[in-house]
C-alpha cells in the first residue's frame, strides 16, 4: 500500500472506519532552488498539505503531508522561498498522489464522466463526473508519428457553414489530426511543419491537390476508396 510513498517518512496510520488517514513529513536533505538551482537546507517553515492516495481494501485513503518551506541560498535569486515538492509523489497545486492521478486519468481516457466516475467510486475514489471530465481535459494528447500514407478529408461541424479537415493514418485507420477549415492554406501548413509524407489518400478535392503539389511535388496521390466507389457509382 505504501510502497508508492517511499519518498515520504510515514509516521502514522489510522483506521478511521470510513477512511484510512496516513500521517508522514517528507525526509529532510538539501533541496534545489526551482529558479537557480542552488542546494539548500535551510528551513523557512513548515505547512501541510492534506492528498487522496489509491484506496486500500475499498475505502478512501488520505495522506496529511508536513512538507517544509524552503529559504534560498543565493541573495540574488528573485525566490527568496520556495515549496519542497516531492517528485513522484506529489505534483504542484495537486489534491491527489500522482499515482492516484494517474488511475483517474485511465478511467476518464476510457470511459469519460459518468461510467469512469461510478467505476471509481467502487472501487474507493469518490469523484464526480464533473472533476472526471476535467481530468480527461487536462490528460496530455498522445504523440502521433507522421504516417507514410496520409488520408484527409473534410466534414461538417455546421453543414453549409462551418467545415474542418480530418486526417488519418490511412495503412492504420488512427486518426493523426484535426484542422480548423477545409481551404488549401490549411493542409499546406500542416504539411511543412509534419514532413514525411510519401503518399495522399484523399477526395476529389482540387484545394487539397494544390497544397500536396506545392509541399510535396514528389508525393503520390490517390482517391480514396469511398470516393472511388461513389465516383463509380455514379458514373453507372
Amino acid at each position: 500500500m505504501f510502497s508508492g510513498l517511499s519518498s515520504l517518512v510515514i509516521e502514522d496510520v489510522t483506521d478511521q472506519d470510513e477512511l484510512i488517514a496516513v500521517r508522514a513529513r517528507t525526509a529532510g536533505g538539501s533541496v534545489a532552488c526551482p529558479r537557480c538551482g542552488g542546494l539548500t537546507g535551510q528551513v523557512h517553515g513548515y505547512y501541510q498539505r492534506t492528498v487522496a492516495d489509491v484506496p486500500a481494501d475499498g475505502r478512501p485513503v488520505v495522506v496529511h503531508v508536513r512538507v517544509r518551506r524552503m529559504r534560498c541560498p543565493a541573495l540574488d535569486c528573485p525566490v527568496q522561498t520556495f515549496r519542497e515538492q516531492v517528485a513522484g509523489v506529489l505534483g504542484r497545486y495537486q489534491r491527489r498522489t500522482m499515482r492516484l492521478a494517474g488511475q483517474a486519468g485511465e478511467a476518464a481516457c476510457r470511459l469519460a464522466g459518468r461510467a469512469g466516475a461510478g467505476l471509481l467510486a467502487m472501487l474507493g475514489v469518490p469523484l464526480s463526473r464533473h472533476t472526471m471530465l476535467r481530468i480527461l481535459l487536462r490528460l496530455p494528447l498522445p504523440e502521433v508519428p507522421v504516417p507514410r500514407v496520409l488520408g484527409v478529408d473534410d466534414f461538417a461541424l455546421r453543414r453549409g457553414q462551418v467545415y474542418a479537415t480530418i486526417l488519418i493514418d490511412a495503412e492504420t485507420g488512427q486518426r493523426v489530426d484535426v484542422l480548423a477549415g477545409r481551404k488549401a492554406e490549411v493542409l499546406e501548413a500542416w504539411l511543412r511543419e509534419h514532413p514525411g509524407v510519401q503518399v495522399v489518400c484523399r477526395d476529389g478535392s482540387g484545394a487539397y491537390g494544390e497544397a500536396v503539389r506545392r509541399v510535396l511535388p514528389d508525393a503520390v496521390q490517390a482517391g480514396d476508396r469511398w470516393h472511388l466507389w461513389h465516383g463509380l457509382g455514379e458514373a453507372c
